[in-house]
């Protein structure tokens, strides 16, 4: 049986660096058949509707937030893990390329640099970017879920819909919620069920200025996917506030009491 990992929205540079630190622990630790980061692994906050006409528009930050995710995400991830690698552009990730189509569009025709790929240097770093409604599994696609409108504040109801559009399983991010929603159709024993997955967020929530310090239906985890030869089971992984989460049994990255005081440990 293969085994996917799916990184959830991090948002760098306003990643949840305990949860994400952890994540790729485990991932160095479990060695999956392949990662697939669902999309959002960028925030790109400057050339975004939230800074537009104010001071922070012109502050700049795309270049130095790459170097950033390279140091503190693709880096790391590489240094424990091997295999294949794949991401699907997200709405935040595609900022640069959609500010510079908007306000420069004769250099943007002809611009490769702001492309997110490009800033990260997906090819050094040995990763593949990947297309919405990407086949991840027999009967399933996986997309950012920013594609096409339409949201539902139930957690799994988003994905759940896209999926009865499209016929297939999806397994998506976008909403920052954690959940699985199968629906099912047929009678007697001829039942074909689908399912629709999202894989929550590694986002530091308190770096969303957005909320407004307000409460958000947003839930901390990423997904796996065990593959067979016929389809897929889906697992959504919860992660606690300390960063921690169970799989298959194991907790990762949990705090450790030791002589009496708590220290930080790598699984137990």
């Amino acid at each position: 049986m293969k085994r996917i990992v799916i990184v959830s929205d991090t948002q760098i540079p306003y990643e949840d660096k305990r949860a994400l630190r952890n994540v790729l622990s485990f991932i160095g630790a479990y060695q999956p058949d392949s990662v697939l980061q669902i999309g959002d692994l960028m925030d790109y906050p400057a050339p975004s509707r939230w800074t537009a006409g104010t001071r922070a528009e012109y502050e700049g930050g795309v270049i130095r937030d790459s170097e950033y995710a390279k140091r503190n995400f693709l880096e790391p991830l590489r240094a424990v893990y091997g295999g294949p690698v794949e991401v699907l552009e997200g709405n935040h990730d595609e900022r640069p390329r959609k500010y510079l189509q908007n306000r420069a569009p004769a250099l943007a025709a002809e611009d490769s640099f702001y492309r997110f790929e490009s800033l990260l240097d997906f090819e050094g770093y040995g990763i593949r970017k990947v297309e919405p409604y990407h086949p991840i599994a027999p009967g399933w696609v996986a997309i950012h879920g920013h594609e096409s409108p339409g949201l539902n504040q139930v957690a799994g109801r988003t994905a759940a819909a896209k999926a009865r559009k499209a016929g297939v399983s999806v397994v998506m991010g976008h909403t920052h919620r954690l959940a699985i929603s199968p629906d099912s159709t047929g009678y007697g024993g001829k039942l074909k069920t689908i399912y629709g997955f999202e894989v929550g967020h590694l986002m530091d929530v308190k770096q969303a200025g957005y909320l407004r310090g307000g409460p958000a239906n947003w839930q901390r985890g990423f997904g796996i996917l065990y593959v067979g030869q016929h389809g897929a089971t889906p697992q959504a992984i919860p992660v606690e506030n300390d960063g921690s989460f169970v799989v298959e049994g194991e907790r990762f990255g949990a705090i450790k009491r030791v002589g009496g005081k708590f220290a930080k440990g790598e699984s137990k």
